[in-house]
């Protein structure tokens, strides 16, 4: 049972991340800019706040879930605006491409503001007790032992795609030349800045 519980939330951890949109850009522009390890922190960082929301919808918490969407308007508020910055910033930016590690303030930062990003959707939390109660996982709601390895799945299965999109997004950037690149890096940042304008939009029509 716990196995099958823990492989249900590879599976959906994996199926919620899939989607094409600002995280994914963003994720691998910072490949397209520092190397694929920036792109993975990046990942991790929504992988956690994927794991995170899991949790709530998961465990059931009423009050959490009532929060979520009594407040979204300001949570997309702030994720519309910060994207919207973010992507100036990137359409502004020279690139300077680094392959190396990098210095673990710029991981950080990568780590953070992804979490960030993906906690300020909290249609990301809908999605998930969407996903719940299609698969049937509804009888783990009152264990929280069950809940924690459901969520321990979702962040390896949202883990293991932000690692393949990175991997297979750092394989292509090779072939391509210094003036291609920077002119991907510009799209990415026009890309993103869109899904803040859209995100914004939504908010008044």
């Amino acid at each position: 049972m716990t196995t099958v519980i823990f492989l249900k939330g590879i599976v959906i951890g994996f199926l919620i991340s899939t989607p094409v949109g600002p995280i994914a850009v963003l994720c691998m522009q910072r490949t397209l800019k520092g190397g694929r390890i920036h792109g993975v922190v990046s990942g991790l960082g929504a992988a956690t706040a994927d794991a995170v929301y899991g949790f709530f919808a998961a465990s059931s918490l009423s009050f959490i879930s009532n929060f979520l969407i009594k407040e979204q308007l300001w949570f997309r508020l702030v994720g519309g605006l910060y994207l919207c910055y973010i992507g100036v910033r990137l359409c502004r930016s020279r690139l300077v491409q680094n392959t190396t590690s990098g210095n673990s303030a710029s991981h950080f930062s990568n780590y953070v503001s992804a979490l960030f990003l993906t906690f300020a959707n909290p249609g990301t939390f809908l999605a998930f007790a969407a996903v719940f109660a299609s698969l049937g996982v509804t009888q783990v709601r009152v264990h929280y032992a069950s809940a924690g390895l459901l969520v321990s799945g979702v962040f390896i299965g949202a883990g293991l795609w932000w690692f393949i999109l990175t991997s297979v997004t750092s394989v292509f950037l090779k072939k391509l030349d210094y003036d291609r690149l920077a002119w991907l890096n510009r799209i990415s940042g026009i890309v993103i800045a869109g899904f803040g304008l859209f995100i914004l939009l939504s908010l008044v029509l």
